[in-house]
């Protein structure tokens, strides 16, 4: 799918209010199982518990607020996991070098101010 798609479609899909949203998933899931030539990529398992606990409150008739509320609060604890996932990540596999640093140049050496030189004035 292009990017100006993409945008149109968010765009639409943003000014819907949440009722209608959930009757626009329920038709791309209708013309994904009717019409995709391949599969859908698959969730992670946080995302699929909480698309699972999505569809359950849906199917009891919670109210929309709810539902968005309660999944919100998954997708922030998602959130977070990927983060603190990303971080390990970079911890126990730190970036290669791009090249090896010298250490810098130090400055030339001061003459004492204090001693004298030898001579006295």
């Amino acid at each position: 799918m292009h990017d100006v798609l993409k945008e149109r479609l968010w765009r639409k899909l943003e000014v819907l209010p949440e009722p209608q949203l959930y009757e626009v998933l329920d038709y791309i899931e209708f013309l994904e199982h009717k019409y995709a030539a391949a599969q859908a990529r698959q969730p992670d398992a946080l995302q699929r518990f909480a698309e699972r606990l999505e569809d359950g409150m849906r199917v009891r008739s919670v109210a929309p607020k709810v539902i968005s509320g309660t999944v919100g609060l998954v997708g922030t604890a998602r959130k977070v996991l990927r983060t603190v996932q990303d971080a390990g990540r970079d911890i126990l596999n730190p970036p290669p070098a791009s090249e090896p640093r010298s250490p810098a140049p130090r400055p030339p050496a001061q003459p004492d101010r204090n001693h004298d030189s030898g001579g006295t004035p």
